[in-house]
């Protein structure tokens, strides 16, 4: 389903403590200047219009989540979220999470990487260019801490099998486990704006956890 065109951000609106752009230059990592206090960290790639990272930070103030948005007007109107609601346990970087992945986060640090509705690249000279590659999903493994978890949603069911056969076969990653279905209790109380839409057109949403072994 495509994008529907964004709400201006008020320009008004400080945002500078909740979106941070990474700019061309290789970017680092700095949780200390993203958040107060060392509390576990939980990583979205892809975050779009930001209701995980909003519901998700509200609902667990003891961890911080970290988002990140190759798409700037979307980075923008996510971090605007986050800084009207007052959440201070919660920032948009704005750049390649791939590259960031890669390049920048260390070995064991992050307790969960959430996957939401990826990209599914549907011409097959394009599917190379999918999210959910070996290269990636061994990055996965390693920048989670033991016992840390992958959630991995979508609603191309080609996308998951292919998605969940990719991790069996480059990591060692305990799962797949599948997460409950629950109904909404209120119009926002979903996990994205994608799954969502989904739902409310009575599509399925395919969805697995993973975790990584404690040894």
């Amino acid at each position: 389903m495509p994008r529907r065109a964004l709400r201006n951000v008020d320009p008004a609106l400080d945002i500078s403590a909740h979106f941070f752009p990474m700019g061309d230059s290789s970017p680092s990592w700095t949780p200390e200047r993203w958040f107060k206090g060392n509390a576990p960290i939980e990583l979205e790639v892809g975050s779009g219009k930001g209701l995980f990272l909003a519901n998700a930070a509200a609902g667990s103030q003891d961890r911080n989540f970290l988002g990140i948005e190759i798409a700037s007007k979307y980075a923008r109107f996510a971090a605007a979220r986050l800084a009207r609601l007052g959440l201070t346990n919660a920032v948009l970087l704005c750049g390649d999470g791939k590259r960031f992945i890669r390049d920048c986060v260390p070995s064991a640090s992050l307790a969960a990487i959430h996957v939401y509705f990826p990209d599914p690249w549907w011409k097959a000279r394009h599917k190379k260019r999918r999210l959910l590659n070996a290269s990636f999903v061994q990055d996965v493994e390693r920048i989670l801490t033991p016992g840390g978890a992958l959630h991995f949603w979508t609603d191309v069911q080609e996308y998951f099998t292919t998605g969940l056969a990719v991790i069996a076969a480059s990591t060692s990653l305990a799962g797949p486990f599948e997460p409950p279905a629950r109904p909404a209790e209120h119009d926002l109380d979903y996990r994205t704006h994608f799954e969502r839409r989904t739902r409310l057109h009575g599509q399925p949403v395919y969805r697995a956890e993973f975790r990584k072994p404690l040894r």
